[in-house]
């Protein structure tokens, strides 16, 4: 189907097919970083639960590394507010992609559709059915 469309509109499904790849990228970063932050309101949420005299320990690579309760705490806090910080932004992005989607695909529908009323006449032109 590709070969027979006007270079216009092979060059709108590019693009169409461009912001799809795009959206996939956009909502699999979203995936991961609502992941990480359900875990890390978790986390905060479980660490509200302790109390501030526990020993605790933080993970650093592949190392346990004793800390203090205030320190891991902050620390979540601040982890949580980054990620609905980019939660967030990437919502925001996710929506402009498909706006430009949807408006993409408009108008290679219109594109199509126009050149469909005159595609009637294409095969009596040159090298059409009708100079057969």
């Amino acid at each position: 189907m590709q070969g027979n469309l006007p270079p216009e509109a092979q060059e709108k499904l590019e693009e169409l097919q461009d912001l799809q790849e795009t959206a996939q990228k956009v909502s699999a970063q979203k995936q991961q970083a609502e992941s990480t932050l359900n875990e890390s309101e978790t986390a905060l949420e479980a660490l509200d639960d302790i109390d501030e005299d526990t020993l605790m320990y933080r993970e650093v690579g592949e190392l346990l590394v004793e800390t203090e309760y205030e320190a891991a705490h902050d620390d979540l806090s601040e982890k949580v507010d980054s990620l609905e910080v980019r939660v967030e932004q990437l919502q925001k992005q996710e929506e402009r992609v498909q706006e430009q989607f949807e408006d993409l695909q408009s108008e290679l529908q219109q594109m199509l559709q126009g050149g469909a009323g005159g595609a009637g006449g294409g095969p009596m032109g040159p090298g059409g059915a009708g100079g057969a």
